[in-house]
């Protein structure tokens, strides 16, 4: 039997998976929360590294629980993308990360991209515009507000790389979670001088060397290996971001397919053999984990509002489906901006919720409760639409993460997109994109022309109960909506940052 560990650390969460590569299935599981730093100033988003650690800890050894430990050959780590975890000379912890969600670093993009000379340059030159939920502004943010952390810096992680370190005692980055940075150039994959510089040029030799994503991050520390009752032996692969491992975890490493993740957040993405560049930034061009490209595009608000609604109306998952089935497409014209911590894509970090079409009969609880579902899910298919201008073919798109599990927001998914959609066997997509990940670094290890595509195979499951093909009439009615949600978006840009005062 061979056995590997494959580790998803979310916003909220870590989930472990033990995965048989004979059979090809999850044989056993693990989960721990960890929480945010509460009562911080609006926009920052925090969390203690130490925290990530303990419920690794706790999720793995559920995980090992009914397992044979001694068959466990390699362990892979997914992690929430371009966190900033900031370290000292002795490798400890400085303060705690900031997150993808962080939207504290407006004024450091903006100084950022003009030493690029703009957002058109910066694109030219990096491949991505610089975004508050990029790890670069971060950094900029940390030398102009806390010049004594600063000060203390020496190395520069990313929140999957934290724990490849705490795992193996490497400092190790990858290609694909790299990308996310607003440091790298995507095209030739290297750290980009000028965004260093724009930074502080002290910053290149705080970042580790890049990495293949084929490459092994090391073996277990003695500590852990006994922590967790494994073999020092055990492999840690190069991991990666948590798009990049749901990549892999759900087939995506091939043209033809998306994977869109309904998460905390909103994330659609698809494989590509070159870099797909997107002059107008709402794309973010990423390196994938196995070697290829991963343009994606990230929305901050898709569960969060789901669960808020829910709450608000204290309703269970069951009655929140129900709610959706009884109103009728398009909610009877209201419309739901679901801006409420903000917006990455399109990008609008001051925005708000805006709901509008509000009469007697949508004011009710069912009627908002669709329209803020619909709403989450026109703002994912502003980006599969965007992917299709830029090039990217999509016959299928495949689904994980809470939102997915609704069959009733399924079919609207499936309405919105246009497109067939269809959901996984196995949900943990992160996770089992890792445990396959470090299945091809062990096997590469013996044979180094052993593919991705091979390992995959047969390994990730479609849940074929679950596939839903759009209704045309639906889909004309969403077009109209999804255009006028965009429209009511661009009037309010300015309008937002007027509000951000009253906040």
């Amino acid at each position: 039997m061979s056995l590997f560990l494959g580790i998803d650390s979310g916003t909220q969460s870590v989930k472990a998976v033990v995965y048989d590569a004979e059979s090809k299935r999850v044989i056993s599981d693990g989960r721990a929360s960890h929480s945010l730093i509460k009562n911080l100033p609006s926009g920052h988003m925090e969390q203690n590294p130490d925290e990530w650690t303990q419920a690794m800890d706790i999720a793995i050894l559920q995980a090992l629980d009914k397992v044979d430990r001694a068959a466990i050959e390699g362990i892979g780590v997914s992690g929430q993308q371009h966190g900033f975890v900031p370290l000292d000379e002795s490798g400890k912890v400085i303060r705690p990360a900031k997150l993808w969600c962080d939207t504290s670093t407006f004024d450091e993009c903006g100084l950022i991209s003009e030493a690029l000379g703009g957002e058109k340059q910066s694109i030219e030159k990096i491949g991505n515009r610089i975004l508050p939920g990029f790890t670069a502004p971060k950094i900029l943010w940390m030398k102009r507000n806390e010049p004594q952390n600063f000060s203390k810096l020496r190395h520069i992680l990313l929140p999957h790389d934290y724990l490849n370190y705490y795992l193996t005692g490497e400092m190790f980055m990858e290609y694909g979670d790299a990308s996310g940075t607003a440091i790298m150039d995507i095209r030739n994959r290297s750290w980009s001088i000028e965004v260093i510089e724009a930074i502080d040029p002290c910053v290149e030799d705080y970042l580790p060397a890049l990495s293949s994503s084929s490459e092994p991050c090391g073996n277990l520390r003695p500590e852990i290996s006994e922590k967790y009752g494994l073999s020092q032996r055990v492999m840690v692969s190069a991991g990666g971001g948590d798009n990049m491992m749901g990549a892999i975890g759900t087939g995506n490493v091939l043209p033809g397919v998306a994977t869109a993740s309904f998460g905390t957040s909103g994330t659609i993405y698809a494989y590509n053999e070159k870099p797909v560049l997107d002059p107008r930034g709402e794309i973010a061009a990423f390196c994938d984990s196995t070697g290829g490209y991963l343009p994606l595009m990230c929305t901050m608000n898709v569960t969060t509002v789901s669960e808020q609604f829910r709450a608000l109306f204290q309703k269970d998952h069951d009655a929140l489906s129900d709610s959706i089935s009884r109103v009728p497409i398009g909610s009877g014209g209201l419309v739901l901006l679901p801006y409420l911590d903000g917006e990455r894509t399109p990008s609008i970090p001051s925005g708000s919720g805006v709901m509008m079409g509000i009469n007697r009969n949508t004011l009710n609880p069912e009627y908002m409760i669709r329209a803020a579902i619909e709403g989450v899910t026109m703002g994912m298919n502003f980006g599969l639409k965007r992917l299709r201008e830029l090039g990217v073919t999509t016959n299928e798109v495949r689904l994980t993460g809470g939102g997915s599990r609704s069959a009733a927001w399924r079919r609207i998914i499936a309405d919105v997109f246009g497109v067939t959609v269809v959901c996984m066997k196995e949900d943990e997509g992160a996770a089992l994109g890792g445990a396959l990940q470090s299945v091809w670094c062990v096997l590469r290890n013996c044979d180094s022309q052993t593919t991705i595509e091979s390992v995959v195979e047969g390994a990730t499951s479609l849940d074929e109960s679950t596939r839903l093909d759009p209704n045309e009439s639906a889909v004309s009615r969403y077009e109209e909506l999804q255009s006028f949600q965009s429209q009511l978006s661009q009037t309010l840009e300015t309008v937002f940052k007027d509000h951000a005062r009253f906040k």
